[in-house]
């Protein structure tokens, strides 16, 4: 089962690529409504989420799918740009229908980011997708001192 995660990862982007798409279609054509547009977001707050949104997803496919290996780290980096726009939309602007309840969903939205971050940085799948290694810190420690060895 956890060989297949990050095929499940692609499609959890993937659907994300349609929801910002939706997202965008809603925020564009206000005619056509979803039920996605949270009133409580200024317009520029609402597009941004939804950019961060397809972005996210976008640069997770296309890095898998060139075989990038830069792709853990682009997309932690998103990861990053959405728990920012997530503290905004919740402390700002009530995100998840306000009270303290927005704070625990806010918390759990963060310790996924965490826990895909863990995977895409750790997990052999990913290594092996993405074509990185990890330093090893020993190793690191080994290679220092032959080099001062030699010197």
């Amino acid at each position: 089962m956890i060989r297949k995660f990050i095929y499940a990862i692609v499609v959890v982007k993937g659907l994300m690529v349609i929801w910002g798409i939706l997202g965008f279609i809603e925020y564009f054509a206000p005619s056509v409504t979803f039920g996605l547009q949270d009133a409580n977001f200024p317009l520029g707050t609402q597009f941004l989420h939804w950019l961060l949104i397809v972005l996210t997803g976008a640069v997770f496919i296309v890095g898998f799918l060139l075989r990038w290996r830069h792709t853990p780290f682009a997309t932690i980096t998103m990861y990053a740009t959405l728990a920012t726009l997530c503290f905004v939309e919740t402390v700002d602007f009530n995100a998840f229908g306000g009270g303290s309840k927005r704070f625990f969903i806010m918390a759990a939205e963060y310790a996924l980011y965490i826990a895909l971050s863990m995977y895409l940085l750790r997990s052999k799948q990913a290594k092996e997708r993405f074509g990185y290694r990890e330093l090893s810190h020993n190793k690191a420690n080994s290679a220092d001192a032959k080099s001062r060895a030699a010197d």
